[in-house]
């Protein structure tokens, strides 16, 4: 979903001023290139025991690494990224909610993440490196430990669904990913690094008027606008309280990277104004979506087991309260997203890999 990529979470191995938008030739997707194109539209699996929340289980995707899937406001389109043999890095497609008519929104070239339909469904929009570097993103140092890139060519683009056209939204001296769009279309929200910080931004669909909604230094990212576009939920590291710390995390910062160890799930108002910290737990939590009904959000979380690479989806009250598990799988469960009638759920699970930590897209009936 990145600096902190969508896939790089899931395999946790030990995602220049704004001015009007560049309108690209009309420029189809190639799509000579679709490892999809075999797959099946999707396969049923019965959910594990415990995870009563859950009916009706499908698998949407079937190989190569598969994640971030979110839905467009009416529920019948999803857009997610995916790794595949046949592009250099992860690209953009979408598909129907059965997962029928996969299609490749990006380039082919470069790495994308974070894609997100506008609420008329007229657009996707994602970041890209294409034009920066069109090759694959660049192996991360792990003797550093573990941390993730904060790419400074990531860019952010939208191509409208109808003709194919391709244009630059948003571009700056440093990374610009992570975007959601808010559903009353009045405003977006994406995580940015130019300001010598890692902040969550807003601005219009055409990426003018924007502002910086979290001043606090440290990594704040991840923002997700909830269904009545008043809430935003995020994602943010612990408060950095000691020079040293200061020090460390601007170091890093200085590299592109960041250290996702321990994250905590946040909550503020579209303005950027009444933050409120949701979660206070061991790990890592992130990918936080909140339920339609305003009260609750869904998010991932390894609290359970923080050295380990088991994240399961959990789902809590605004005020913290309430915390309950939803999946109970030994493997990684993450990027929860629900429709807006909170009927049905869509997420990214290694769960019935052809091999080992293969991430795929799953959808399920939400019950109460």
């Amino acid at each position: 979903m990145i600096a902190p990529s969508a896939l790089a979470l899931a395999l946790l191995s030990p995602s220049h001023a704004p001015s009007c938008p560049c309108r690209y030739p009309l420029e189809d997707p190639p799509q000579e290139a679709r490892p999809f194109a075999e797959w099946p539209d999707n396969r049923a699996h019965e959910p594990h025991g415990s995870e009563v929340h859950l009916r009706n289980l499908r698998q949407l995707t079937f190989g190569g690494q598969n994640a971030e899937a979110y839905w467009d406001v009416s529920g019948r389109k999803l857009t997610f990224q995916t790794s595949q043999p046949a592009w250099p890095d992860e690209q953009i497609v979408t598909m129907n909610a059965d997962g029928s008519d996969k299609r490749l929104v990006s380039t082919g070239k470069g790495r994308c993440t974070c894609s997100y339909f506008t609420p008329d469904a007229q657009w996707v929009y994602f970041s890209s490196t294409h034009e920066r570097n069109p090759g694959p993103q660049k192996r991360l140092d792990m003797s550093k430990g573990y941390v993730w890139m904060v790419n400074p060519e990531m860019e952010l683009y939208r191509r409208e669904v109808a003709t194919g056209a391709l244009e630059k939204v948003l571009s700056k001296p440093g990374y610009v990913a992570e975007t959601t769009i808010a559903p009353n279309g009045r405003f977006m929200v994406f995580t940015g690094a130019w300001e010598g910080n890692i902040d969550i931004y807003r601005s219009d669909l055409t990426g003018r008027d924007v502002r910086r909604l979290t001043t606090e230094f440290g990594y704040n990212g991840g923002p997700f606008v909830s269904w009545d576009s008043k809430k935003v939920v995020y994602r943010r590291g612990p408060l950095v309280k000691t020079e040293e710390e200061r020090k460390e995390f601007s170091e890093l910062l200085a590299q592109n990277l960041v250290r996702p160890n321990r994250m905590d799930i946040w909550v503020m108002d579209a303005d950027g104004r009444n933050k409120r910290q949701v979660t206070r737990l061991p790990g890592s939590s992130f990918a936080p979506f909140m339920h339609p009904d305003g009260k609750r959000i869904a998010f991932s979380s390894n609290w359970e087991d923080p050295k380990g690479r088991e994240f399961d989806l959990y789902i809590v009250n605004l005020d913290g309260t309430g915390l309950k598990r939803v999946t109970h799988t030994p493997d990684f469960d993450g990027f929860p997203m629900f429709t807006r009638d909170g009927k049905r759920l869509v997420w990214a699970s290694n769960r019935h890999g052809a091999v080992p930590r293969e991430t795929n897209v799953f959808v399920a009936d939400w019950v109460e």
